[in-house]
């Protein structure tokens, strides 16, 4: 699902809703999630999952195309963990209560 099918689903969910409203919420749940992590904060949503923040240290990589050595510097990666409802939700037997 992308971003656009979500509003969509929502707004099929949300009649009374209008759609740029609802637009406008999925927009702000996005960017505040990713100020947050940004910030270096955690974004944990109950049920759902936890959104963090990991540190990759610098190492030396190798060019695909030469073989010869590159050096890779530090970086941040998004991370996320999976909440037990979700994943108990995605380990259902099939014909479960979806």
């Amino acid at each position: 699902m992308i971003k656009s099918e979500l509003i969509l689903r929502l707004a099929e969910r949300n009649p009374h809703l209008y759609h740029r409203d609802i637009e406008r919420v999925v927009a702000t749940v996005f960017d505040e999630i990713s100020a947050a992590l940004a910030r270096g904060d955690r974004v944990e949503l109950r049920g759902f999952g936890a959104f963090s923040v990991k540190q990759r240290p610098a190492r030396v990589g190798r060019n695909p195309r030469t073989g010869s050595a590159v050096e890779v510097a530090e970086k941040c990666v998004p991370f996320f963990k999976t909440g037990k409802d979700l994943r108990e939700r995605l380990n259902q037997p099939a014909g479960g209560d979806a």
